[in-house]
């Protein structure tokens, strides 16, 4: 079965076109700067050759059409007709509390994530629109969806809940529901597969560290805890997005640089994190290469995007009684040893016995970090979130027969 995933983001729609018989990538690239002038449609051939095609897309549905007609194209097309594609699954970033799991969509899951584009004014907008596209261009076939916060529902209430009066829940729906939730469960479970443990019985830690960054607490296969919260803001340092912050230091800031709610919101998001302290990029491969030269201030922002996600093992190691495996993904995660490094010293303690023979140099792929004798065992996953939203539309599909 041929199972098109899309990720529709505010200016951009990436796909992958999946032969889940197989388990093969037929097709992969993305549409960028879909709205703004200069759109263009970049992907990979089988060759593992490049392509970019210029063409003006004014909305996402515009996008997809392209991508559709790209898949079956004579010359750069995997697929003779649209009838391959036997279904569509959609990221979907926010579910709210109405999405445990994946959902086949219909015009009520439609309903409930108009609902939600309160709490994903950003996201949940695009990721409805490329919805709605398929719908036109690709009539009858069924589409799921898959939530990034739908991992992060089996967190207990005591983990989700602020410590604001009650009524902000009832009233707002403000709480902690986490993101990044497709990427931590593959790669929690695709950690048990690996080494060859029941993913029921683990208490696991999942490190996706990026630009965008979370880790998780996942204790015999559910999630109890994670650090992003009612927005990807709460939590790590990242890119460009400060982390756990005083609200109090953000109002005074609002107070004495006259800022907005837009203006607070632009400072904490897009111009703080790495590059907020740093002054120099949120690329790690930049802020590396600034370390390496010297640069203090990139020392000092390198050392708290670090010492942020040690801190954060060591709160999930208690939460979860100890630690069985903890999992590094993400770009800086799969990419960036010296991370792991930094993160893992000092973790002796907790049973964490890095390997820095094996961690040394090694990028982008699965590999176990860890000594053999250590208790806690590290690897490193890349993360695959498209494979498993194509792998949920195939088990709701089938599901349905």
């Amino acid at each position: 079965m041929k199972i098109l995933v899309l990720n529709c983001g505010s200016s951009s729609v990436k796909y992958k076109l999946f032969d889940m018989d197989s388990r093969e990538v037929l097709a992969q690239g993305g549409a960028e700067k879909v709205g703004l002038p200069g759109s263009f449609l970049k992907f990979t051939l089988p060759s593992g050759e490049k392509v970019t095609l210029e063409r003006e897309m004014p909305q996402h549905s515009a996008a997809i059409e392209f991508i559709l007609s790209t898949l079956i194209d004579e010359k750069y097309g995997c697929i003779k007709s649209y009838s391959e594609i036997k279904a569509v699954g959609h990221r979907v970033v926010h579910g709210g509390e109405s999405f445990s799991k994946s959902q086949r969509i219909t015009s009520q899951v439609v309903r409930k994530l108009v609902e939600c584009i309160d709490l994903a004014p950003l996201h949940n907008p695009p990721n409805l629109e490329g919805i709605r596209a398929m719908q036109k261009l690709l009539p009858g076939v069924p589409q799921v969806a898959v939530f990034d916060t739908a991992f992060h529902q089996t967190m207990p209430d005591y983990a989700y809940m602020y410590g604001l009066p009650y009524e902000a829940y009832e009233k707002y729906g403000i709480r902690r529901y986490g993101f990044h939730g497709t990427s931590h469960r593959y790669v929690s479970a695709r950690a048990c597969e690996v080494l060859g443990l029941p993913y029921e019985k683990q208490r696991i830690i999942t490190a996706h560290i990026g630009n965008g960054a979370s880790v998780a607490a996942i204790k015999y296969g559910k999630c109890i805890d994670t650090s992003m919260g009612l927005t990807p803001q709460e939590g790590l340092l990242m890119g460009t997005r400060a982390g756990d912050m005083d609200a109090g230091a953000l109002l005074y800031l609002m107070e004495k640089e006259d800022l907005d709610v837009k203006g607070a919101s632009d400072l904490i998001n897009k111009k703080s994190g790495v590059l907020g302290l740093s002054g120099i990029s949120s690329d790690m491969r930049e802020i590396e290469a600034a370390v390496a030269a010297g640069n203090e201030r990139a020392i000092m922002a390198l050392s708290v995007y670090n010492y942020r996600i040690k801190k954060y093992i060591g709160a999930y190691a208690a939460a979860l009684g100890g630690v069985d495996i903890l999992v590094f993904t993400g770009g800086v995660g799969e990419n960036q040893w010296s991370t792991r490094e930094a993160v893992c010293s000092g973790m002796e303690y907790m049973g964490i016995h890095l390997d820095k023979e094996k961690n040394n140099g090694m990028r982008g792929k699965e590999m176990l970090i860890s000594t053999p004798d250590s208790p806690v065992r590290v690897i490193v996953v890349p993360t695959d979130e498209e494979f498993l939203i194509a792998s949920d539309t195939l088990h709701i599909l089938e599901g349905e027969e």
